[in-house]
């Protein structure tokens, strides 16, 4: 994605996709793994982390 770590850590570190509406969420992923962050549109707990291109 980015030539440089900054770069790439600003894209992909941290973010997570809604599987149910596809919402970009930013949130640890310790919280996320343990089921305490939801989607702010549809109330979901569904995440998944975003995909390298």
């Amino acid at each position: 994605m980015g030539k440089f770590e900054e770069a790439a850590n600003r894209y992909l570190k941290n973010i997570f996709v809604c599987k149910v509406c596809k919402s970009k969420i930013r949130a640890p992923s310790l919280k996320v793994s343990q089921g305490k962050v939801s989607c702010r549109k549809c109330d979901s707990k569904r995440l998944r982390t975003k995909r390298k291109k």
